[in-house]
């Protein structure tokens, strides 16, 4: 129960019975919020209608109510800003069901429902925004299409959380652990049934690898590499460079091997 004192105990509970039943069975596109500890200050969010200027559209207004109501009517405004002829650049709302036409009787939920209507069938007559009530007779068409652009300005809906967002972001997350985990196996390639020390753990060595695939319950020799360089923040550019430098070397050695062995062949000729 509501504990301020800005309206009547009596008035207090019957505010309670039509707020309670507005929440259980909302009207079409209204949604109800209250503050409990204050029901003379009410709050609605209004859908706009289909097939108007401010469809797709969503509206704050207020309703404040005096210490006397319902004897009285409550002021509404709208808190978001809207070009309508009804409704004044404070945001005022102009409805006769709020001044000459009130009756005590006339619940919130029948307030509500005329304010969404003033959306669909405003009246120019008794306009509140002069300009917007003098371009609705003269020029509907600018009307609309002045009312549209407030609309999509202002009267944007709440976004919503994307679907699966939350979804997308563990999935990525477990993209990443995988790869993670594919370069950690990377890192325990076997020598003969041992674990290798991690790169950065051993200076640059040239050591023969082979590399074992795990079957079911043994292991299995899959690939035979020789000479391959391990080098801390080494790149497989420098491994073939390594590569190629060893074969030159090893080549120019044995063609030094090759050229002795004619030398001496020559010499023993020349004995002869």
């Amino acid at each position: 129960m509501a504990t301020n004192e800005n309206l009547p105990p009596n008035v207090i509970k019957q505010l309670a019975k039509e707020l309670k039943s507005l929440d259980e069975s909302p009207p079409e596109g209204i949604k109800v919020c209250v503050n409990d500890d204050d029901f003379s200050l009410i709050f609605a969010d209004i859908e706009g209608p289909a097939g108007t200027p401010y469809e797709n559209g969503v509206f704050r207004m207020k309703l404040l109510l005096s210490r006397d109501f319902p004897h009285s009517p409550p002021k509404g405004y709208f808190l978001t800003r809207i070009f309508h002829p009804n409704i004044a650049n404070n945001g005022e709302i102009c409805v006769n069901t709020l001044k000459k036409d009130w009756n005590p009787s006339l619940g919130l939920r029948h307030v509500l429902i005329v304010v969404r209507c003033l959306l669909i069938e405003p009246f120019p007559e008794s306009a509140l925004n002069e300009q917007a009530g003098k371009m609705l007779l003269e020029n509907y068409e600018e009307y609309a299409r002045h009312a549209r652009l407030y609309t999509g300005i202002h009267a944007k809906p709440k976004p919503k959380f994307k679907t699966g967002a939350i979804s997308e972001s563990t999935t990525a997350l477990n993209v990443d652990q995988s790869n993670t985990s594919a370069v950690n196996a990377d890192q325990k390639i076997t020598v003969g049934g041992a674990a290798l020390p991690l790169p950065s753990q051993i200076p640059s060595i040239l050591v023969p690898l082979i590399v074992t695939a795990r079957g079911l319950g043994q292991d299995q020799p899959a690939i035979v590499a020789s000479a391959v360089e391990t080098r801390v923040g080494g790149t497989a550019a420098s491994t073939v460079a390594s590569s190629t430098t060893l074969k030159k070397e090893a080549g120019l050695t044995k063609a030094q091997a090759e050229k002795k062995k004619i030398d001496a062949r020559k010499k023993s000729l020349k004995r002869l």
